[in-house]
């Protein structure tokens, strides 16, 4: 099916089209300065073409989100592990979805790492899903750069054979590469030299001009036309284009990125004193953090403590004269475990030990029955470790505690402690908080723990492109991220020399 994508207007007013069946055996190059209209003509030459052909957009500045509203575009936010955006992309082929991956926020050396693990999904796609797709790249000089910059050479060769392969060997998968730069100079000549199509917009740098010009067939003479395009004006070269140089004029869009070219605007009126209050003022106070509140635990002495057991063994209450309800039973027993729990020490204690001290506090509160035997303490302190209390007893966490069954009895508190923060969203523990809910002392000990129950199916432990350790419980799909701790300067520049110093 041949179908003519509209990108606007040529010199004489008729209408430049581009063959978008073509396309995909062809890729395309465009190249403009910072201004000259490289976003609005991809924005343009996608949304004529999102009718008619899976799209997958690598943006780097988030500025192409709208097409979710628009057109029905999946936004893919990069922060997940490769595994997961492997599967994604797979995913995505299988089921011919169009998508836009959103880098926004992510240094350079992450938005390459992702966009090499997504780009790497989608070609090693099964071959039943070869389905034709464009692969949009803006700022491809990011994600291709010619020389080696401030990023690690792992993250740049990872990036670069991603691209290398769309633009080298997509065409038999069914993926068409259409890469946007700055500066034919900044991108891999690996990447530049496969497209057959290009569109080259204003340029002011003679080296940019002549490969251009170069590029197009047109002699030096011809090159210094780039120095006068306006912002929106392309000169177009290609089978799925022209077969002749060719003025484009691009068209206008239907949807808006969230940047945009620059408009000035009048200054505030403040100044003076009102502008530097308005600057240095203080901080309210629903900014401040909130203090920390530490429990306040009552000093019984051990005379007093002996003396309260002695006299619970004088006068023992029988479980069928309590008039408290179950209720309040079961509130008791929270409190008991809570009180145990506030002792720092208590983690480090051998289980028979912390028994016997809860049936000292179950009969100073005069408490007797099923919940005061052994069974029912080694739950109930797994349990209270992972801070789970009778409120979240709901079908999902019913899930988690039949999965806990699998593990041994020391280990299913620290398996309800992952669950317990991957339920609530919150940080994920680290090695030595794993290892003290398991009453060792040794952080490595905690990464054990989580090898282990991986192993087991339980959970998965991988690490996303930032360095956080993401934790995730499969049988609920609770996921917990553990923040990476920032290198310090000397120990980023140290690590960067080393890498240097391998090359020699």
């Amino acid at each position: 099916m041949k179908v003519a994508v509209d990108l606007g207007t040529v010199a004489n007013g008729e209408p430049a089209e581009l063959d978008l069946e073509e396309l995909l055996s062809t890729r395309l190059l465009v190249q403009g300065n910072s201004g000259s209209g490289k976003s609005h003509l991809l924005r343009r030459l996608l949304e004529q073409s999102a009718p008619y052909v899976q799209q997958a957009i690598i943006d780097p500045e988030g500025d192409f989100v709208s097409f979710a509203d628009r057109f029905g575009h999946l936004v893919v936010d990069a922060d997940r592990t490769p595994a997961e955006l492997q599967r994604i992309a797979l995913r995505i082929r299988e089921h011919r979805a169009s998508v836009v991956l959103n880098l926004e926020g992510l240094d350079a050396e992450v938005q390459m790492s992702c966009a090499a693990a997504f780009l790497n999904g989608l070609f090693e796609a099964d071959h039943a899903h070869w389905f034709p797709m464009l692969i949009a790249v803006d700022e491809a000089q990011l994600f291709a750069p010619a020389i080696a910059g401030e990023v690690s050479d792992e993250a740049r060769k990872v990036s670069l054979g991603a691209m290398t392969n769309l633009m080298c060997r997509g065409r038999k998968r069914g993926l068409a590469g259409i890469v946007a730069t700055q500066r034919l100079a900044k991108l891999a000549k690996n990447v530049a030299a496969e497209a057959s199509n290009f569109l080259m917009g204003r340029t002011f740098l003679d080296i940019d001009m002549a490969r251009a010009a170069d590029l197009l067939g047109m002699d030096r003479k011809g090159a210094e036309r780039f120095r006068d395009l306006e912002p929106g004006h392309f000169v177009a070269l290609g089978p799925a284009l022209s077969r002749r140089p060719v003025a484009v004029r691009i068209g206008s869009v239907e949807t808006r990125g969230r940047t945009g070219r620059p408009s000035l605007l009048s200054l505030p009126e403040a100044g003076g004193q009102a502008m530097h209050d308005l600057i240095f003022a203080a901080a309210p106070a629903e900014d401040l953090p909130p203090p920390v509140s530490r429990p306040v635990r009552e000093h019984v002495s051990t005379h007093d403590l002996l003396g309260r057991v002695v006299a619970a063994r004088e006068k023992p209450a029988p479980e069928a004269d309590d008039e408290r309800s179950e209720a309040e039973r079961a509130a008791l027993v929270e409190d008991i475990f809570a009180e145990m729990l506030a002792d720092p020490a208590s983690a480090f204690r051998p289980v028979p030990v912390l028994y016997q001290d809860f049936l000292t506090h179950c009969r100073l509160k005069r408490l007797r029955g099923a919940e005061t035997d052994m069974a029912a303490f080694r739950r109930r302190l797994s349990l209270a470790r992972a801070g789970v209390t009778a409120a979240d007893a709901d079908e999902a966490w019913q899930t988690v505690l039949d999965a806990s069954d699998a593990l041994p009895e020391d280990m299913q508190g620290v398996f309800l402690m992952l669950a317990r923060a991957a339920r609530d969203s919150a940080d994920c523990p680290d090695d030595a908080a794993l290892a003290r809910a398991y009453g060792s002392h040794s952080p490595s000990r905690g990464r054990f723990l989580l090898g282990y129950m991986a192993e087991r199916g339980l959970l998965t432990a991988e690490a996303d492109f930032r360095g956080n350790r993401v934790v995730t419980i499969l049988s609920t799909g609770w996921r917990a991220v553990q923040k990476a701790k920032p290198l310090k300067l000397d120990d980023a520049r140290a690590r960067r020399a080393a890498r240097q110093s391998t090359k020699f």
